[in-house]
């Protein structure tokens, strides 16, 4: 029922029963809408407000006042404790936070709120409240892009599930790869106190309670889009409404690391990881072989069975699926199925050179970034290395070559350059796509997980785009989730959403960087290093510090050698003696190269093998300073 005063003067002509007949059906149907609220009453004033300062904006939130009618907020924002205050900015009354984006450091406002009811009425407004601009530390940074990131898995969260809706606005859509990033930055959160490790293992166990109770799956894999709600598959095409591998294993790459994070003997912790047991063993890696042949299919559809016939081949984000069905302690599948597959009979070797720098594996100059960094959330790249790379070095010339790419930007598009650079897949202004430094997949359009998510390889490069990306085109492209998923200064265009796939590795990489944590809590799980072992992964000297901070570059001409005698191109940051060798790829010596005396800038050394060696992959080592680096060496000659 609805209770209204109104105080209405009788005009001349009026007679009190019209009056009285216009009341009666104004209470009817005020009645009929159900509205409960006395329109004269002025709202009270939001609780809580607050205000904080960042590096260039200054983050306004709020709680609603005790009142079911309201419509809206008006923001009143002034540059003095006195005023004259102006509206800011008007907000809904779902919305109970705002951001202003100043732009500059050192900078001073003041603010108050008001709430606004159904009939427009705005009420008392809050205290006033003020916050500052500063300048932030690269760390600092870090941490305001982590904890704005972290919101999208926590605060937008699935309020049923609590897996990752597919994108901003996606209702009980939610993705299974996606969410496995998710699931990782919520061990983030916990790591950094962005919420508490029991808030984390509770939501946690949300998300594996559904995963286990109510969710489909098919031969233990989960579909790539299901209700968040109740669990039921969403079809992502027309054939593919059933079990998606890939998207599983990052599903299975996020859980597993929880299941390493959280490892403390408490009976929420312990449930929860008994219960990432369950989901990890019950995956049936093996029957993704399709009838046990040398490859793993991508999708298996109880109503279309192989009809998609995807097969999981070559360098792109599958390569954690192979390491995982490798590591299954229920459904395994053999090793060499990794190197027919992933490796695609050693053909995902790439020899060539893009702007100079070796691409070592995978396509033609690299491809979308996600390459680089999907498999790899989890998966510790660094310190070893397969038959073919090592795959820190490898994701990391990547990294460099999309810069590289952006900064010569042969389109010539607008915003390309060394701070302004990141072609992998996200939303444009025409759909989505996966971009990448080719001619025809590339239009101009930059997403800043491209750059932020390739901090552990490029920690210099990837701090200077975050800085360029917020400082500069902040006021467009920074929002209550973090970066928006993509911009396009061509078009004149930014996103207005974010993605679950673009924000996670965001979030996860950063924190790899800093801290090493998702990876270190993935690598422990007792099921991953015998699994590599199989597979032949080998220790590698070229461990992360040395590739960063090793003073020379080194290019092979011709490469692949095709004769005995090669030119080796070093780049000296100063003098040195540096020690080369052959070594075979399991870190053996095949054939010494000598001592070489280095001068800063361009050396070219001419360098003989045994005519006898046989064909093949090697590694060429160079010593210097106490540091270590190789090359991966392709030796294809005619004795």
């Amino acid at each position: 029922m609805m209770f209204m005063r109104l105080s209405l003067p009788l005009q001349q002509g009026r007679s009190s029963g019209h009056v009285g007949r216009m009341l009666c059906g104004l209470g009817l149907l005020l009645y009929g809408t159900g509205m409960l609220f006395e329109a004269n009453a002025q709202p009270a004033p939001p609780t809580n407000f607050s205000v904080i300062g960042y590096d260039s904006h200054l983050e306004l939130s709020w709680n609603a006042p005790p009142a079911s009618n309201i419509s809206s907020y008006n923001i009143y924002r002034a540059a003095t404790p006195d005023g004259p205050f102006a509206l800011f900015r008007q907000t809904s009354g779902d919305r109970r936070y705002a951001l202003d984006f100043t732009g500059r450091v050192d900078t001073t406002f003041y603010y108050r709120v008001a709430a606004v009811n159904a009939i427009g009425q705005e009420g008392t407004p809050s205290a006033v409240q003020s916050g500052s601009t500063a300048a932030m530390s690269d760390e600092d940074l870090l941490t305001m892009v982590q904890r704005y990131t972290f919101r999208y898995f926590w605060d937008y969260g699935h309020p049923v599930s609590g897996l990752a809706r597919e994108r901003f606005t996606s209702g009980d859509v939610v993705t299974i790869g996606g969410s496995g990033f998710g699931i990782m930055a919520i061990a983030v959160g916990a790591e950094r106190g962005f919420v508490s490790r029991e808030e984390a293992v509770l939501r946690l166990i949300q998300i594996t309670s559904f995963l286990e109770i109510r969710a489909q799956r098919y031969h233990g894999a989960f579909a790539h889009w299901i209700n968040g709600a109740t669990g039921a598959t969403i079809p992502f095409s027309q054939f593919d409404d059933g079990g998606d591998l890939v998207e599983t294993a990052l599903l299975m790459q996020g859980l597993l690391a929880a299941r390493g994070y959280f490892n403390a003997n408490t009976p929420l912790e312990n449930a929860l990881r008994a219960s990432i047991t369950r989901l990890w063993e019950g995956v049936e890696w093996s029957w993704y072989r399709r009838n046990n042949s040398n490859v793993l299919y991508w999708h298996w559809s109880p109503n279309y069975y192989w009809q998609m016939n995807f097969e999981l081949r070559g360098f792109n984000e599958v390569m954690i699926a192979y390491i995982l069905g490798v590591a299954s302690p229920t459904y395994g599948i053999p090793p060499h199925l990794y190197h027919v597959g992933w490796a695609n009979n050693g053909a995902i070797v790439n020899p060539a050179l893009y702007y100079g720098i070796p691409i070592l594996a995978g396509p033609f100059r690299g491809g979308p970034l996600f390459f680089a960094h999907y498999s790899y959330l989890g998966f510790d790249p660094r310190d070893k290395r397969d038959a073919y790379c090592n795959y820190f070095m490898r994701n990391r010339n990547h990294a460099l070559i999309n810069r590289a790419y952006c900064i010569a930007n042969p389109k010539n598009y607008a915003g390309y350059g060394p701070n302004c650079w990141g072609l992998t897949a996200s939303d444009n202004p025409w759909g989505y796509l996966a971009h990448e430094p080719v001619f025809d997949r590339d239009n101009g359009t930059i997403a800043p997980t491209a750059a932020l998510s390739s901090m552990p390889y490029t920690p210099a490069e990837s701090i200077e785009a975050l800085k360029y990306f917020y400082r500069q085109l902040g006021q467009r492209l920074w929002g209550w989730y973090g970066f928006y998923d993509a911009f396009n200064l061509q078009e004149d265009w930014v996103s207005s959403y974010w993605l679950a796939i673009d924000q996670g590795p965001i979030i996860a990489m950063i924190e790899n960087y800093r801290t090493g944590l998702l990876w270190n809590a993935f690598m422990s799980n007792p099921e991953i290093q015998p699994a590599l072992n199989a597979i032949g992964f080998v220790p590698d000297v070229s461990n992360a510090r040395d590739v960063l901070d090793f003073p020379v570059q080194m290019t092979i001409a011709p490469h692949p050698v095709q004769s005995a005698e090669f030119q080796l191109l070093i780049l000296s940051e100063r003098t040195l003696l540096a020690e080369l060798d052959i070594k075979d790829m399991n870190g053996r010596l095949v054939q010494a190269l000598g001592r070489h005396s280095l001068q800063p800038g361009k050396n070219t050394l001419s360098l003989r093998l045994p005519s006898t060696m046989p064909n093949g992959m090697y590694l060429l080592e160079c010593r210097a300073e106490g540091l270590h680096h190789m090359e991966r060496i392709a030796v294809y000659h005619h004795n």
